[in-house]
């Protein structure tokens, strides 16, 4: 039985299947969740409403205008039917029926020392209580690796990783124990009760809430009184951060700022690499 791997990000796992060539062993399919929920709505993700709401929030970030639902008048005795599950929903789903049908199956999941990855493995290990014992982690916490150069240094995310250093963290692979099902469910559940609008890393696996506008102030700070790219603006401000944010939220953010008159932009407000950002001259806030 191959093993089933599981990681947060496609290129989590472009990293991890280079390292299947160097290794028999830990050859397996790989099966990745694409969403970051370290950003965004979390409010009853368990629940239909609290899944359409996070897509419209993408959406809105994507500056794709959200549809409305069209009401349907069903024909008389006719049985409605269930809206189709997409992106990790269905996957979840399908892991679940494949954990069911496959008893021997074991999973290995990985994460790395980032918001992400660390709000993705409470979201995942508060649906898979019913199959302890099959589920492993390998958490990427506070450990030294080496880089191509043979140094060593103490990578965040997995795509960081040389693929022969993969067969080492490999080893670190433990199984999740009853008592973290039941501890990092209930933490799962207090993140969507709070809803926070992004989500921080303070080390280890301690996730901190803060508002949406948390990187406002930074962004601003980054901004001068000369149009410069949105993309420029954000990255100088993910260069300061042990952790960095996704670009698509800043950019958000940027946009929001803009909706404030707190800036002022040139260009189409598409990506952040389609317009420029500045600080309004003082005679435009006049």
């Amino acid at each position: 039985m191959a093993l089933l791997h599981i990681v947060f990000g496609e290129s989590s796992a472009t990293a991890l299947g280079a390292a299947f060539e160097l290794d028999e062993q830990l050859k397996g399919d790989i099966l990745y969740f694409e969403d970051d929920l370290s950003v965004g709505p979390l409010f009853i993700l368990d629940t239909k409403d609290g899944q359409i709401a996070r897509r419209q929030w993408w959406m809105q970030l994507s500056g794709v205008p959200a549809q409305p639902v069209p009401e349907l008048i069903p024909e008389e005795n006719a049985v409605p039917e269930p809206e189709e599950e997409k992106g990790d929903q269905a996957k979840i789903r399908q892991l679940k029926a494949l954990l069911k049908t496959t008893p021997e199956q074991e999973v290995y999941l990985w994460a790395g020392q980032n918001a992400r990855d660390v709000c993705g493995y409470y979201w995942l290990i508060s649906q898979l209580y019913d199959f302890s014992g099959r589920i492993h982690i390998i958490y990427l916490n506070n450990l030294p690796f080496l880089n191509e150069k043979g140094s060593v240094f103490y990578p965040t995310h997995l795509h960081q990783i040389l693929a022969k250093e993969f067969l080492k963290a490999k080893k670190l692979a433990r199984p999740v124990s009853l008592a973290e099902f039941e501890i990092d469910g209930d933490e799962w559940s207090r993140m969507m009760n709070e809803n926070a609008g992004i989500r921080l890393l303070e080390g280890g696996k301690k996730i901190k809430g803060e508002p949406a506008n948390f990187y406002d102030k930074d962004l601003l700070q980054q901004s001068t009184a000369e149009f410069q790219k949105a993309s420029k603006v954000v990255g100088l401000v993910t260069g300061k951060l042990k952790y960095p944010v996704m670009d698509q939220f800043l950019g958000w953010r940027l946009k929001e700022l803009l909706r404030q008159g707190k800036l002022e932009s040139k260009g189409e407000l598409k990506t952040i690499k389609d317009f420029e950002v500045k600080i309004p001259s003082e005679g435009a806030n006049a």
